[in-house]
């Protein structure tokens, strides 16, 4: 498989932990580095930095639920970021083939081997979040007029 990005990491995030792996070629060399981190703001730029200081220029992380928001929001402008489905990444050859990777590892293999989700800019973010909360609210409306209307109904048949 051809060689993307020389330095690059995988992140696998879940609700309190991030695991990440540095992955740097050094000539014909290839060295991981796996460490995990919490989902706190501080721990969170801890990550940044330590990514920083491996050199990674590109980070693939796996969407799972809304866990990735946080840390794509920080990790956002310091390196490039790929969002990767998880359907996507089980059906990768060379996934199934890192029998050399650290246990536990994430998504630490050649960057470009998988497609990445999109991910709009922020203010689009920001509007579609938007836009949830007041459709939800909207059907709250709508469940609370109902139960009311019931209520009223069974109180004046009584």
């Amino acid at each position: 498989m051809e060689l993307m990005h020389p330095q690059c990491a995988g992140l696998d995030v879940h609700q309190h932990t991030v695991v990440a792996c540095a992955r740097v070629v050094a000539g014909s060399s290839v060295t991981h580095d796996v460490r995990s981190f919490g989902t706190t703001t501080q721990e969170l730029l801890a990550l940044s930095d330590w990514l920083t200081a491996h050199g990674c220029t590109h980070v693939a992380m796996e969407s799972t639920g809304v866990y990735w928001k946080p840390v794509w929001h920080v990790l956002e402008g310091h390196v490039e970021l790929v969002l990767a489905n998880a359907m996507h990444i089980r059906n990768i050859p060379a996934a199934r083939a890192m029998s050399t990777m650290p246990p536990g590892s994430p998504i630490c293999w050649p960057m470009g081997s998988f497609r990445g989700s999109f991910v709009p800019p922020a203010p689009i973010q920001e509007l579609r979040d938007l836009t949830r909360t007041r459709k939800q609210l909207v059907r709250e409306i709508t469940q609370h007029t109902l139960r009311i209307q019931k209520t009223l109904e069974t109180a004046t048949s009584s």
